[in-house]
C-alpha cells in the first residue's frame, strides 16, 4: 500500500464523516451566497477543525471566489485541500530530520507516548543512527517494562531507574549516558501528566528544565495527542504550550476516529507543526506528517456536478 493510500486509509472515517456534512451543505444548491459561506465554515467547526481555523479558511476562500469571479460551490471546494493545508503551521523539520536532538515527549496518559517513542528510535535505528531510549515515566505501572520492549525491539539502549525515581534525575542519567556513547538522537519518555493539575504540570516543567539545562545537544519537548480527543485535545495543547513552550506535535490514533480535524485546529491555533502521525497500531503506522497529503486524504472528492 502507498504512502497516500495509508494515510487516506487512516483518515477514512474523518472523511466519511466531513464528506456527509458538505454534501448536506452541497444539496442546498452550488450558489456561492451567504448560506453556503456560513454553511462551509460550520461544516469545518464539526469537523473538528475549531473556529479559528475554519474562519480564517473560509475567509480566504471567500475572497479567491471574489477575486476570481468562481462560477459555483464545485469551483471552492477544488481549491478547499489547498486552503487547508495551508493553513498548518510550518516548521519543525529539524527535530526528526537526521541533526542531533534530544527529544522529550510529554501528554496525557494513554496518548500513546511510549508506543511512539519506540516506534521512533526502530525508525532511527534503521536510518543508521544511533539512538538512546530515557525512561522518565516512573509512575506508571509497566511503564519501564513497555519502553524496554520497545528498545529490545529497536536494538537500542535504554536508561532507567526503578519505578518511583525523580524523574529528573532519570533524564540527567540519560543525557550523560548520551555523551558517553555518542548518541545523536536521545528520545526521553516522560509520566502521562492531566493537563488540569498544576501540581504535576509544574513538576514536568521541572523534568524539562533540567533537560534544557544540562544536554549539549539541542532539546525539542514534544507533545503526544490522541486524535480520538476531539476539542479536549486542543484543552491538552493549550496547557502543555503554555507550560513548556512546545516544539511540535504528534497526532496518534488518527485511524480510530472521526475527529481527525483536530491536527490542523492544534497547528493553526498554537503554530505548532504536526511531525508525525499515527494512522494504526503497526510499526510502520507512524507516518511524516505532509500537509497536502493530509488535507487531500481528509477533504476527498466531491464531483456530484453532474
Amino acid at each position: 500500500m502507498g504512502f497516500f493510500d495509508r494515510i487516506s486509509q487512516g483518515l477514512a472515517r474523518s472523511r466519511e464523516r466531513f464528506t456527509e456534512q458538505m454534501n448536506v451543505l452541497l444539496d442546498r444548491g452550488p450558489d456561492l451566497d451567504d448560506d453556503f459561506w456560513d454553511g462551509l465554515e460550520e461544516t469545518l467547526i464539526l469537523a473538528d477543525i475549531g473556529g479559528p481555523a475554519a474562519f480564517d479558511i473560509v475567509e480566504g476562500l471567500r475572497d479567491t471566489a471574489t477575486r476570481k469571479a468562481l462560477p459555483d460551490a464545485y469551483a471552492v471546494l477544488d481549491l478547499l485541500n489547498e486552503r487547508m493545508a495551508s493553513s498548518f503551521a510550518e516548521g519543525g523539520e529539524e527535530i526528526f530530520g537526521g541533526e542531533p536532538a534530544v527529544v522529550l515527549f510529554v501528554g496525557i496518559n494513554g496518548a500513546g507516548k511510549t508506543t511512539t517513542v519506540g516506534k521512533l528510535a526502530k525508525e532511527a535505528t534503521d536510518a543508521g543512527r544511533t539512538v538512546l531510549l530515557g525512561s522518565a515515566d516512573t509512575f506508571r505501572a509497566a511503564a519501564i517494562e513497555q519502553l524496554e520492549e520497545w528498545a529490545r525491539r529497536a536494538n537500542v539502549e535504554i536508561c532507567t531507574r526503578e519505578r518511583g525515581s525523580d524523574p529528573a534525575s532519570v533524564c540527567y542519567d540519560t543525557l550523560e549516558r548520551a555523551e558517553s556513547k555518542g548518541a545523536d538522537l536521545v528520545l526521553i519518555d516522560t509520566a502521562g501528566r492531566l493537563h488540569t493539575s498544576a501540581d504535576l504540570m509544574r513538576e514536568l516543567e521541572k523534568v524539562v528544565n533540567v533537560v534544557r539545562k544540562r544536554s549539549s545537544l539541542p532539546v525539542y519537548t514534544v507533545l503526544v495527542i490522541d486524535a480520538t480527543t476531539g476539542q479536549n485535545g486542543m484543552q491538552q495543547a493549550k496547557e502543555f504550550d503554555r507550560a513548556l513552550k512546545l516544539d511540535g506535535v504528534i497526532v496518534t490514533k488518527l485511524d480510530g476516529t472521526a475527529k481527525g480535524g483536530i491536527a490542523l485546529a492544534v497547528s493553526h491555533e498554537l503554530d505548532l507543526p504536526i511531525l508525525k502521525i499515527g494512522v494504526g497500531e503497526g510499526l510502520d503506522d507512524l507516518k511524516d506528517f505532509d500537509a497536502h497529503e493530509f488535507a487531500r486524504a481528509f477533504v476527498g472528492e466531491f464531483d456530484e456536478r453532474s
